[in-house]
């Protein structure tokens, strides 16, 4: 027999049964109702009469067509003796165990105004637990029973439920994990009463029943507020007298991390709007550090004191205090990472440290840091026990980028002010890797070409017309070519690396192309491939780069980054190592990425004089071209370089699962560039190609010429043959 009896087969619907008194006094102290065994209607384990629940019995002595109660169960019900009343069955639904329930307690006979009376809450709670198992208890029902020798009646006042853990509910099902707060009832006499073991409530910890998201102003970030919520608040909300049953702790810290401008700062300020009593403390961590010798530490322990008063007078008891700190690294740093005289920083993290998780450690804080750099923290502080709870705030995903769009433009709708004509899913389909800020950067631009518009430069006096004042379609693809992504494609860098295009030239660059572009095509749909790395390897001017970079533009990943000795002039080997993994580190936070490692031996420093090279960028790269992304992250690098033997004695090339081999121009592929190029007359075409007198022509060299031959020469006219030789015998190529 399960906790609903034998009886499954309820049926539905409603009956008329006359309300008689119960069959005697023990079962008018069951909380039962009675009915005959022959009734239909004892075939439902819980009946509903006026919104009172009530489990049923089966009694001989009650008539068919009759329905018993106590006089204290039609008190609540609020019905009469011999009366007709409807019965309705009644199924518990899914998640009514009640997790806690305050109740008023009394006793059932007047007492005098001197009689004290002191009750053991928690054997009182087993006791009732005991007789009243298994029914469903509604708010304001009155339910008798003997404690003691003494009569008692129990009046439900609220209960929180599985399904609703942080919303008040007006029914419940007890359970043998039901937590019962108990308070004197005077309308019960219960004034002279007072409670030993109460098992205390849990403080009302958030303003709202009901969180909305975007009402707060949060878009995209819904998934990491319910981890946050469910590791570090959930316990929270039950009573303390459950948690120490349930034999566990409170979480005491929870960390975000991730890129600038993702909503870390966003999260951290609209849980301290949401949340009841003390307002949080939001610390800057550079604020903390003090010149002065222990003058840090103390500002540590201030942030802790009036958590440590309200403890020590309240105990259990005391609300929640939380501290933000945004920008922990810059006082939570590894120890022994940073050399100073006084090693303030080393002692700051151990007063910290001492704080949330030392001997005298406190169990109403929660700590709730900030942070771009991860990696910079120091190991113990990510302990469980101290910020435990560790939460990426990532990019956003597309149905997040909606969200966000419409808090930013949620007032011009109202407002009437936004067009008709903008798509925000396009928007957001077309937003990959913007950073919530970016995307609020994004609204505020399209709105000021939208302003600009309606000012008069020459009359700035002029009225505004307000009823023509529209942010268009047009004001949004402007904002897109002015807002860039810090994590995106760069399209720009991409498309200059391959100024004159991708020019078919002959079978071979089909081929070429099609197996780059399968590459491209695994890492995107691959279930096992994570991590892909290719080495185009072939001479200098053969178009890998511009290849490469035509990959990282078809392919639309939303992140495509090059890492270019260009980009790294000056600076020192750390610093081109700390720049090289924070590229990688970026790429790990996009779901598909391509990066191109280009000219790889100019990346490495090296010289054929010597010889040298950088072997801490070496290891460096070999390392990161290893690293498996994190899970549901895919990565495609592209390497180049014009000394494939070099890589292969350096050990690099046995990195790269493909190594391609992109060849310089044969005297056949020459002729089809020039064709493309439309730079000869028909007639003059073959002469032209024979005129070079090298076996093989990077296609980048070819160009060059090209360019060079074509200057004087009338736009649209092919380049005389004359010309063109004078050009080559001047470079010593004829």
């Amino acid at each position: 027999m399960g906790l609903f009896g034998d009886r499954s087969a309820a049926p539905a619907g409603a009956w008329q049964r006359e309300t008689v008194s119960s069959p005697s006094n023990v079962h008018a102290k069951t909380n039962l109702v009675y009915l005959a065994p022959s009734d239909e209607a004892s075939k439902a384990q819980f009946i509903s009469i006026n919104d009172m629940v009530f489990r049923t019995a089966l009694d001989d002595r009650v008539e068919p067509g009759k329905i018993a109660l106590s006089g204290v169960q039609r008190r609540s019900a609020r019905i009469s003796d011999r009366e007709l009343v409807s019965v309705k069955s009644f199924l518990p639904p899914r998640g009514m165990e009640a997790l806690l329930m305050t109740a008023a307690l009394g006793f059932m006979r007047p007492m005098p105004a001197t009689h004290k009376q002191e009750v053991d809450a928690l054997a009182i709670t087993t006791h009732l637990i005991r007789l009243f198992k298994g029914q469903v208890l509604t708010a304001g029902q009155e339910l008798a029973f003997d404690y003691q020798g003494e009569l008692f009646i129990l009046r439900p006042v609220s209960m929180m439920i599985a399904s609703s853990q942080d919303k008040s509910a007006s029914q419940g099902l007890l359970t043998d994990t039901t937590a019962i707060t108990f308070e004197p009832a005077p309308g019960l006499y219960g004034s002279g009463l007072t409670f030993k073991g109460q098992a205390m409530a849990a403080p009302r910890l958030f303003k709202a029943q009901e969180f909305n998201f975007e009402s707060l102003g949060i878009g995209g970030l819904d998934q990491q507020f319910d981890q946050i919520f469910r590791r570090a608040f959930a316990s929270r909300v039950f009573p303390p007298s459950m948690v120490e049953r349930l034999g566990i702790r409170h979480v005491k810290g929870v960390l975000l991390f991730g890129p600038p401008g993702t909503g870390k700062t966003l999260i951290a300020r609209q849980i301290g709007k949401m949340l009841n009593g003390k307002e949080p403390k939001i610390v800057n961590g550079p604020e903390i550090l003090n010149k002065y010798v222990g003058a840090s530490e103390e500002n540590v322990r201030n942030l802790f004191k009036d958590a440590e008063t309200e403890q020590a007078q309240k105990g259990d008891a005391s609300e929640l205090h939380v501290i933000i700190f945004d920008e922990i690294d810059a006082i939570c740093k590894q120890r022994g990472s940073v050399s100073s005289g006084s090693g303030v920083h080393d002692t700051v993290v151990n007063q910290l440290l001492t704080k949330i998780d030392g001997v005298d450690a406190l169990n109403n804080i929660l700590l709730i840091g900030m942070t771009n750099r991860k990696d910079m923290l120091d190991e113990a502080l990510l302990r469980p026990g101290r910020l435990e709870v560790q939460v990426e705030i990532g990019l956003a995903d597309e149905k997040g980028r909606h969200q966000i769009l419409q808090i930013h433009v949620k007032k011009m709708q109202q407002n009437s002010f936004l067009g008709t004509d903008v798509d925000l899913w396009n928007l957001a389909q077309r937003t990959k890797n913007f950073s919530g800020a970016e995307i609020e950067g994004l609204v505020k631009s399209a709105t000021s070409f939208a302003l600009n518009r309606q000012v008069d430069v020459n009359d700035l006096s002029k009225p505004i017309d307000e009823d023509n004042l529209k942010v268009c379609k047009e004001d949004f693809e402007e904002a897109l070519k002015e807002v860039k992504p810090a994590f995106g494609a760069v399209t720009e860098l991409l498309e200059a690396y391959r100024l004159n295009g991708i020019i078919d030239y002959g079978e071979h660059f089909r081929h070429l192309l099609s197996v780059c572009k399968q590459l491209v095509e695994q890492v995107r749909s691959s279930e096992t491939t994570s991590l892909l790395t290719c080495l185009l390897e072939g001479p200098s001017g053969a178009g890998k780069t511009a290849l490469a970079a035509t990959l990282g533009l078809e392919s639309e990943f939303p992140f495509v980054k090059v890492i270019s000795s260009d980009n790294m002039v000056g600076y020192s080997e750390p610093a081109k190592c700390q720049q090289i993994a924070k590229v990688f580190d970026d790429a790990y936070r996009s779901p598909m990425s391509i990066i191109v490692l280009d000219d790889l031996e100019r990346l490495l420093e090296y010289v054929p004089i010597g010889p040298r090279f950088s072997n801490t960028i070496l290891q460096v790269l070999l390392v990161l071209l290893k690293k498996q992304p994190p899970q549901n992250r895919r990565l495609l690098v592209l390497g180049t370089t014009s000394a494939p033997a070099l890589m292969e004695d350096m050990g690099f090339s046995a990195a790269f699962n493909v190594q391609l081999h992109v060849p310089a121009l044969k005297e056949a592929d020459v002729r089809t560039v020039l064709t493309a190029q439309k730079a000869f007359s028909s007639t003059d075409l073959e002469a032209a190609a024979s005129c070079l007198t090298e076996a093989e022509v990077p296609i980048k060299r070819l160009l060059l010429l090209l360019e060079l031959a074509r200057q004087g020469v009338p736009e649209g006219s092919h380049i005389p043959l004359d010309r063109w030789m004078q050009v080559l015998h001047d470079l010593s190529l004829q």
